[in-house]
C-alpha cells in the first residue's frame, strides 16, 4: 500500500464520516426543533384550558346561578340540584365528570381524557373558590326582569368556551364527553337527537323547579332554550361546525399513512384518486373524505403531521348511504 493510497483513504474515511456526523446532527437538531415546537403548542394548549375552564367557573357564578334557569346538560341538572339542597355545581362536576375522563382516557383517547380532567378539575375549584370568594357584586342579577340579557352572554360566553375546547383537543365535560364517547364507539349514531332529549327533558324539570309554590312559572324553559340555543350557535360557529359534514381534499406524497390514520382514528372511508401535477408532471396521489363537524379539528390534527401535503375542505350540505 503506497503512502498516497493509504492518504487517499483516509481522506476518504475523514469525509465518510464527516458527512454522517453531519447528517446526524441535522437530524438531532431537526427532531429536538419539532420536539421543542410539539412542547410549545401542548403548554399553550393547557393554558388555553386553563383559561377557559376558568371562564366558565366565572360565567356560572357571575351570570347563571343568580337568575334562577338551568343551562343545558350535566351543568343544567347540577345547577337546579345547587337550588334546591344547595349542593354545589362543583361537587356534581368532579363526581360526573372524573369518571368520564378516567373512562375516555383509558378507553379511547388519553390526550382528550386527560385534558378534559384538567379542565374538569379547574373549572370545580375556581368555581367553589368564588362561592366562598364573597364576590356576590359581581353577580348579575337581573331580579326576575330582563332574565334574557344575563342569559344570552352566559350562551355566547359557554359557546366560546365549548368551541375552544373542542379547537384544543378538550371539552368542558358532561354531555359533551358523552357525545365524543358516541360518537367514536357508533359513528353513525346521531347524538344531537340524545343531547336534544336530554336538554328537552332539563328545560321540563325546570318548570317545576323554579316555579313558586301554587303557580307555574314558564320562564325558565324558555331561558334554558335561549341558552341551548345561543351556546350551541356560537360553539358550532367557532369549530366551523355550521353544517352536516365536511368533504376534505387531501393532496400528498404519503396516501398509506394518512389514510390509515383516518380510517382507525376517524372511523370514515377513504378514497384515492392517482393524480399528476400539472406543472411538475410528478405523481401525486388525491384522498377525498367526509367527515362530520365535530371531527374537523381531528381531522386537521392528522393532516398537519405530514409534509408536501396540502388539503382543502368544502361544506356538504347533506349526506346520502
Amino acid at each position: 500500500l503506497s503512502p498516497i493510497t493509504f492518504f487517499d483513504t483516509v481522506y476518504q474515511m475523514y469525509i465518510f464520516y464527516k458527512y454522517i456526523i453531519t447528517d446526524y446532527n441535522t437530524l438531532v437538531n431537526k427532531k429536538r426543533g419539532k420536539f421543542m415546537k410539539n412542547l410549545k403548542k401542548e403548554i399553550f394548549s393547557y393554558i388555553t384550558i386553563i383559561g377557559l375552564a376558568l371562564l366558565l367557573a366565572v360565567n356560572y357564578y357571575v351570570f347563571i346561578i343568580e337568575n334562577n334557569f338551568a343551562p343545558a346538560g350535566i351543568n343544567g341538572i347540577a345547577t337546579m340540584l345547587q337550588y334546591k339542597t344547595g349542593f354545589s355545581i362543583s361537587y356534581v362536576s368532579l363526581i360526573v365528570n372524573i369518571p368520564l375522563c378516567v373512562l375516555f382516557f383509558f378507553l379511547i383517547e388519553k390526550g382528550y381524557g386527560f385534558k378534559s380532567l384538567v379542565f374538569t378539575l379547574v373549572y370545580s375549584f375556581a368555581y367553589l373558590q368564588l362561592q366562598k370568594s364573597g364576590f356576590d357584586f359581581l353577580q348579575y342579577n337581573a331580579g326576575g326582569h330582563d332574565t334574557i340579557f344575563p342569559v344570552i352572554i352566559s350562551g355566547v360566553l359557554s359557546g366560546i368556551v365549548a368551541g375552544f375546547a373542542l379547537k384544543n383537543n378538550s371539552s368542558s365535560g358532561g354531555m359533551e364527553l358523552i357525545s365524543k364517547i358516541i360518537n367514536v364507539k357508533r359513528p353513525n349514531t346521531n347524538f344531537f337527537i340524545i343531547v336534544f332529549t336530554i336538554n328537552a327533558i332539563i328545560a321540563l324539570v325546570s318548570l317545576f323547579v323554579y316555579s313558586d309554590k301554587g303557580t307555574v312559572d314558564y320562564k325558565p324553559v324558555a331561558l334554558c332554550i335561549t341558552y341551548c340555543f345561543v351556546s350551541n350557535y356560537v360553539g358550532n360557529y367557532i369549530i366551523k361546525g355550521t353544517k352536516t359534514a365536511y368533504q376534505f381534499t387531501v393532496i400528498t406524497e404519503h396516501p398509506e399513512e394518512i389514510s390509515e390514520e383516518l380510517t382507525s382514528i376517524l372511523r370514515h372511508g377513504v378514497t384515492k384518486i392517482t393524480a399528476e401535477g400539472a406543472y411538475s408532471h410528478k405523481n401525486k396521489t388525491v384522498l377525498l373524505c367526509v367527515v362530520n363537524n365535530s371531527q374537523v379539528a381531528d381531522f386537521s390534527k392528522i393532516i398537519s403531521k405530514y409534509d408536501n401535503t396540502f388539503s382543502y375542505c368544502e361544506t356538504v350540505n347533506e349526506t346520502f348511504g
